[in-house]
Formats: C-alpha cells, structure tokens, sequence
C-alpha cells in the first residue's frame, strides 16, 4: 500500500530538492568560490552521522571557519576562527544548502530530526533513539521550536513527536515555520559564542 511516508514523502524530497539545487545555484556556486578561496581550498565540510535505522552517511555543509591553529597544534576556538563570509553564511542559513545534495541522494529528507553524532547512538533511551526510525531532515520540529534554547530531553521528545505525527500536512506546517523563522533569524542558528553543549547521556 502507497503511504506518504514511505512512498510519497521520498518522491517529494527528490522533486524538492532538485527544484531547490536548481533555484540556489547561482548561490551555491557564489558560496562555494568564495569559501574555496578562503579556506584554501576546501570549501565543504564533510562529518559522518546517522540516518534512518542508524546508517551512517557523510553529511555535506559549507565551511565556515578556518583550520587555524595556536602554536602548540591545537584548533582555535570557533569564534577566532569563524571568517567574516562564514558568518553570514550561517546567519543566513547557506550552510544548510549543501545539504540538499544529501537529499538528492537519499540519506536525508526535507524535514525530520536533525542528524547528530555517531557517539550519541548508545547515549539514547530506548524511547529517545526512534528518531532513527525515519531520515533526518535539514530541518525539523525541534528546530522550529527552540532548537538549541531549548534541552537535550526536549529535543529529542519532539523528535519522537514528529516520528508519530509524520503527515503531509505536518511537514507543510513544520517548512512554514521554518521560513518565517529563517526571515526573523529566530533560534535558527545557534549562536557563535553560545554553541549547543554536547549530550552526554541521560544521567
């Protein structure tokens, strides 16, 4: 039987994303020279995280600070080394873009729980990891509802929300608020100086 979730979400995705990549892409290519240049070379920033069932796939962002390091070898803090492009990509939301290449090949969807690190996978309660149980998105429930203003816990309750809820119309409500908050840079993006603390587990 054709569901959406199964069936029809995975269509839309494509088609979305494609009109997307094509739309943005003057955008994309503008960003990309620009970081090429900046960050010698490498435009992209590429980490491994978990998908649907826990797969591991490597997502694709625009890199928006440099490798600088101090003299003993170790990284600067992100803050010294967020470059005046990078900052307004992020503040802008283009980090996201290159996601949609993700999209288009399958290992995330438009909407749904935002993929985090491999390490957190033994971290969850039992209850916390159906997030899996769908692919992530480039934006979510989570993300249109605090996002890093709100806790670990709460973070993940709403992912599980959007787990049972998953519909259509969900995903309608869940890309609206996404872009009035986009436009108002409301809790979109977590703040440089104030990035979200890593979960470490529900003890």
């Amino acid at each position: 039987m054709i569901s959406y979730k199964n069936h029809i979400k995975v269509i839309l995705d494509f088609l979305v994303a494609f009109l997307l990549v094509s739309l943005f892409s003057p955008i994309l290519i503008i960003s990309t020279i620009g970081l090429y240049f900046i960050n010698d070379g490498h435009p992209f920033f590429f980490q491994l995280r978990p998908g649907r069932n826990e797969k591991v796939f490597s997502i694709i962002k625009f890199k928006t600070m440099t490798d600088k390091r101090d003299a003993q070898g170790r990284l600067l803090p992100d803050s010294e080394r967020l470059t005046p492009l990078g900052r307004l990509v992020r503040k802008s939301s283009l980090d996201e873009l290159p996601q949609l290449f993700n999209v288009l090949k399958g290992d995330m969807s438009i909407v749904g729980p935002r993929p985090l690190l491999p390490e957190y996978l033994p971290l969850y309660a039992k209850n916390q990891a159906r997030r899996h149980e769908v692919r992530p998105g480039i934006t979510g429930w989570a993300q249109v509802n605090g996002r890093n203003s709100i806790s670990w816990p709460q973070k993940f309750a709403y992912d599980v929300e959007y787990v049972d809820k998953l519909s259509f119309l969900f995903d309608m409500k869940i890309l609206w608020l996404t872009f009035i908050k986009v436009l108002k840079r409301e809790g979109v993006n977590q703040s440089d100086e104030r990035p979200m603390e890593r979960f470490k587990g529900n003890n």
